[in-house]
């Protein structure tokens, strides 16, 4: 199932949950993933309903192949068949042309000016937030004439501060890098709060309109999670302008 945000100024977001789909377990069953042993049959399947029930056609969704950095890719136009770009954030400049991002516990960012019809999606796990992936989106939106205040985030389902649990290294390294990343899980141990350095990052960016879903991937029985079950499927999140 998909919950979908509108807009008055014409951006349009949407986030999937694992329901509804045809893939069988365990990426059961509206796995949107294609890089996590699924049948492919069913994922494209899976991809071709998402499109329809958000009124666009599958082509007009760009897709990128998530590798865990920094690094952003400027896309046109509808999807010729390739390999989708190896990038963690997408920006485009038209018009009714979807970004896509798939996480199971990731934060998944997603931006849009509608006054200049440029949208950014991007895909933020603790390497990509602390390599500046969400920045990086930012400045290349800017380059393509939007401008940071004009922008709506939108943040989707992710694992939370109270259930990320990580090696005290890696707490403390992300803490020096982002402080607002510091976290503590529920049960006492070290954490990262990967959806709350989202936030301050698109803040420090110049960012106004912010708002997160509430849900943790980890707590939620509606979503894919791959600290709850390595081998799962992903959920996607979609941005774009009329």
């Amino acid at each position: 199932m998909i919950a979908r945000e509108s807009v008055a100024s014409g951006a349009h977001f949407a986030f999937s949950d694992s329901r509804g789909g045809v893939s069988a377990a365990p990426y059961a069953s509206a796995n949107l993933g294609d890089a996590v042993g699924d049948d492919p049959a069913a994922v494209a399947a899976n991809r071709s309903a998402a499109a329809a029930e958000l009124g666009l056609p599958a082509a007009r969704v760009r897709w990128m192949r998530q590798v865990h950095g920094g690094e952003v890719a400027v896309v046109e136009g509808p999807a010729d068949g390739g390999a989708p770009p190896e990038v963690d954030g997408l920006v485009a400049a038209e018009r009714g042309l979807a970004l896509a991002v798939v996480t199971a516990d990731c934060v998944p960012v997603l931006l849009a000016d509608p006054v200049a019809g440029v949208v950014g999606a991007a895909h933020a796990g603790r390497p990509g937030l602390l390599a500046g992936v969400v920045p990086a989106t930012v400045e290349a939106m800017r380059a393509l004439g939007a401008r940071p205040e004009r922008l709506v985030a939108r943040t989707g389902p992710a694992i939370c501060g109270r259930c990320y649990e990580v090696p005290a290294e890696l707490a403390e390294r992300a803490a020096e890098l982002l402080p607002a990343s510091a976290a503590t899980t529920s049960w006492g141990t070290p954490a990262i709060d990967i959806p709350a350095g989202v936030r301050r990052q698109l803040a420090d960016a110049g960012v106004v309109d912010i708002d997160s879903a509430a849900s943790c991937t980890l707590e939620s029985a509606d979503h894919f999670s791959y600290r709850r079950s390595s081998t799962t499927g992903r959920q996607a999140s979609y941005v774009w302008v009329a």
